[in-house]
């Protein structure tokens, strides 16, 4: 690429001269490229922003294109907190045009000194499914096509090998002889591969343990998706479907906030809840006591006396992703 050409006020690594060139972080001709990138540049050198973005405002009715403020709002780890209060505002006006409520929502940040971990008691677990509907309505999850974070998986007993697990049984006649049941989710790994493929940073481990998206962000390629392990992303093939009466009004920017069609999602360990001090849903809902969540840094708390005493384990240990959700059983 020629001086000309160059963007840049140069001076950086890779930089050939005052020119510089794309190569060390600018948007030169060479800096992949995002949709959201794209239409930066094309706004910043079009001159009818106003214009353009009344041409867009029809179109949000016809389809789920995201606003012009979604285009250009800039990452998440850069917004200040004036610019995420701008967000949060956008967000409430499109649910209360969507659903006729006003929602409460809010930008959670990790608490201090805490680190969460699930355990999961397979002894007790009866495979109800009473997790997987109380995830569904409190996280705002589609209802049709209905998308469910958590998998449970009817296991013949004695093995752990899960392509011989059954995920559509009928609950009505649980738990059943020579069975037990593994549900399955996000296990929030300190290593995980999702977070390592993702091209534009929409999806990162925050200081909690819990990966969290951006659903502005996300621009829909599923490569994480493809690299989880655990099959616990979801991907929106067409807009999720909430009825307004089941829609749940506290939200957070990064937990159950509605979702457009084509992002990826995914639990959260329904942090808009254990961000402010409560448990996940699934484990209230819980009738057999099998769900167990807590601060791992706390060595007096429920999970950190589990992984003392209990007969523990992962999934698929051998990937390396270093879950925090751990399996056990009572014998």
């Amino acid at each position: 690429m020629s001086e000309s050409n160059c963007k840049c006020s140069g001076g950086g690594p890779g930089c050939s001269g005052s020119g510089g060139c794309g190569g060390h972080g600018h948007e030169g001709a060479h800096a992949p490229l995002t949709r959201r990138s794209f239409l930066r540049k094309s706004t910043l050198a079009a001159s009818g922003i106003a214009a353009l973005a009344a041409s867009l405002a029809p179109l949000r009715e016809l389809t789920d294109m995201p606003s012009l403020q979604e285009f250009v709002q800039k990452h998440y780890k850069e917004l200040t907190p004036s610019d995420m209060e701008k967000a949060l505002e956008r967000i409430r006006g499109e649910v209360q045009r969507q659903y006729g409520l006003r929602p409460e929502i809010k930008d959670l940040k990790p608490m201090d000194g805490v680190e969460f971990v699930y355990c999961l008691n397979l002894t007790r677990c009866v495979g109800c499914r009473k997790c997987v509907h109380a995830c569904v309505a409190e996280n705002n999850q589609s209802r049709s096509p209905e998308i469910q974070y958590i998998r449970v998986l009817k296991m013949p007993n004695g093995t752990f090998d899960l392509e011989r697990g059954d995920h559509d049984y009928k609950t009505e006649s649980v738990p059943e002889k020579g069975a037990y049941y593994m549900p399955v989710q996000c296990h929030q790994c300190k290593n995980p591969p999702c977070v390592k493929v993702c091209p534009v940073d929409a999806t990162w481990q925050e200081a909690d343990g819990i990966t969290v998206i951006d659903y502005d962000w996300c621009i829909g390629c599923r490569y994480c998706e493809a690299a989880c392990p655990y099959w616990a992303r979801r991907f929106n093939f067409a807009k999720p479907s909430v009825p307004k009466e089941k829609l749940n009004p506290n939200m957070a920017y990064l937990g159950n906030r509605p979702r457009p069609k084509g992002v990826v999602e995914k639990c959260h360990f329904c942090l808009q809840r254990t961000r402010a001090g409560r448990y996940p849903a699934c484990l209230e809902v819980c009738p057999t006591g099998s769900r167990k969540f807590g601060n791992i840094l706390d060595p007096a708390s429920e999970v950190s006396y589990i992984l003392r005493n209990k007969r523990v384990f992962v999934l698929k240990e051998e990937v390396g992703t270093l879950p925090r959700f751990f399996y056990y059983f009572d014998i």
